[in-house]
């Protein structure tokens, strides 16, 4: 297990990417940061975290035969590692809400970034970066509702023990990428995906609201939501929010 301490960093994310351009790293490498500078969520978003408190690491991951299509493979078993190793530490109620942030009682409590290198039709690479809300207990009041492992139960957690059940529990979720059991994936995902399949408020880019119901993610990862009138449409990131998301 190769993992690289670090005291401060802009992004890990960017960091293992450079690094992994300049030399062959072992698969899994993995880059730990006490304070991010400039951590990133999706879509050029930032990720908000108190130095010495919380989790912000990257993960290198190789992929055999991964093709671009189902690269949202990977997403699913990221998502489903956080939630594995989290439902042994908390026993509140954990979702995954689309695409992949990680939610406690409704709280985002976890945030995921990857970053894939393309080779012609095939997925060679991916950077997973990860933060998870460890210690953390005053958050800014701008980023919604946000929680910590220590806000929820009220325990101080070892940043370090929970680095490495992480660890080991994404190398065992991405062997299903690399083992294309992507049923088994798919069927893990929808169990724990925020109201999947239930009736529920939406808001598209437009700012108009309406009422639909996921039915599940295309494979090029968009959110499939169903309508009364039993059609249905594909959304990307950022063309549709819960309502009072």
């Amino acid at each position: 297990m190769n993992i690289i301490k670090l005291n401060a960093i802009d992004s890990t994310n960017l960091y293992l990417k450079k690094l992994a351009k300049e030399m062959k790293l072992e698969n899994y490498t993995v880059a730990v940061a006490r304070h991010q500078t400039a951590g990133r969520g999706q879509m050029g978003t930032s990720w908000v975290s108190e130095s010495n408190k919380n989790l912000t690491f990257s993960l290198l991951c190789r992929f055999n035969n991964l093709k671009v299509e189902g690269q949202f493979y990977i997403s699913m078993a990221v998502a489903l590692a956080v939630i594995d190793v989290l439902k042994k530490n908390v026993k509140n109620s954990l979702h995954i809400k689309w695409p992949n942030d990680i939610l406690a009682d409704g709280y985002k409590i976890s945030g995921i970034l990857i970053e894939s290198v393309l080779k012609k039709s095939f997925v060679s690479q991916s950077i997973i970066g990860i933060g998870l809300n460890v210690n953390q207990q005053i958050f800014p009041t701008n980023i919604g509702k946000v929680s910590s492992l220590k806000l929820l139960s009220g325990t101080e957690f070892k940043t370090d023990e929970l680095l490495i059940d992480l660890i080991k529990t994404l190398t065992l979720f991405l062997e299903y990428v690399n083992c294309q059991k992507y049923n088994e994936l798919s069927k893990l995902y929808y169990k724990n995906l925020y109201k999947f399949n239930e009736p529920a408020m939406f808001e598209d880019a437009k700012g108009i609201q309406f009422l639909g119901k996921i039915t599940g993610v295309s494979q090029d990862g968009r959110l499939v939501v169903a309508f009364k009138n039993k059609t249905s449409r594909k959304f990307n990131l950022k063309e549709i929010k819960f309502v009072g998301s």
